[in-house]
């Protein structure tokens, strides 16, 4: 292949870049404009590297059009979000709000989320997306468990304090044995053999 440098230095960034790249394909990219530089043809190029000759055409002709920030590597934009960066703050908001009366729930959950996702925000998620988008927008699945906006930690004292059944003593007096079915009951419990 017939191709000129761009500029003076282009061969020893190109050399320099192909010992330091990790990316196989951007390194192979590198390596073919490199060797058609140096005058070899595109077969005997495409059969030094394992490549088609139409991968190494691509990027030589890439080069020779537009120099070396054609075969740069480039972002790749990926598949667009479902819910618009817009809408992460104002989502972030309602999910921190909590459940409010029209969700019927006192904590909100996965299947909550997706359905808030589909009513207020018009897009449609499956639920592992919903999980996807939460740890995105740096919250975790793993929260305490969720108390009623009604629970009286004074009162849950109060009777554990006072409740018979649940006292200390009887909690430290009662041993749980497996029987030889399985079953957990207590040793005075078990069927005696005649």
């Amino acid at each position: 292949m017939r191709i000129h440098a761009h500029h003076p230095g282009d061969m020893e960034q190109l050399r320099q870049r192909s010992r330091q790249e990790r990316n196989a394909k951007q390194r192979d990219r590198d390596r073919a404009v490199l060797l058609a530089l140096e005058g070899h043809s595109a077969p005997a190029i495409a059969q030094i590297l394992a490549r088609s000759r139409r991968f190494v055409q691509r990027w030589v002709y890439a080069y020779r059009n537009h120099g070396l920030d054609a075969i740069g590597p480039k972002r790749q934009s990926g598949r667009p979000r479902k819910l618009p960066l817009t809408q992460h703050e104002r989502f972030k908001g309602r999910f921190l709000a909590g459940p409010t009366a029209a969700d019927g729930v006192c904590s909100l959950r996965a299947k909550d989320v997706q359905r808030i996702l589909q009513r207020e925000f018009g897009v449609e998620y499956t639920l592992a997306g919903v999980y996807a988008l939460l740890h995105h927008l740096g919250f975790s699945c793993l929260m305490p468990r969720p108390r009623h906006r009604k629970n009286d930690p004074a009162q849950i004292q109060q009777w554990l304090q006072e409740a018979p059944l649940l006292s200390r003593e009887r909690l430290r007096n009662t041993r749980i044995d497996t029987s030889k079915c399985g079953s957990r009951m207590k040793p005075g419990s078990a069927s005696r053999e005649p």
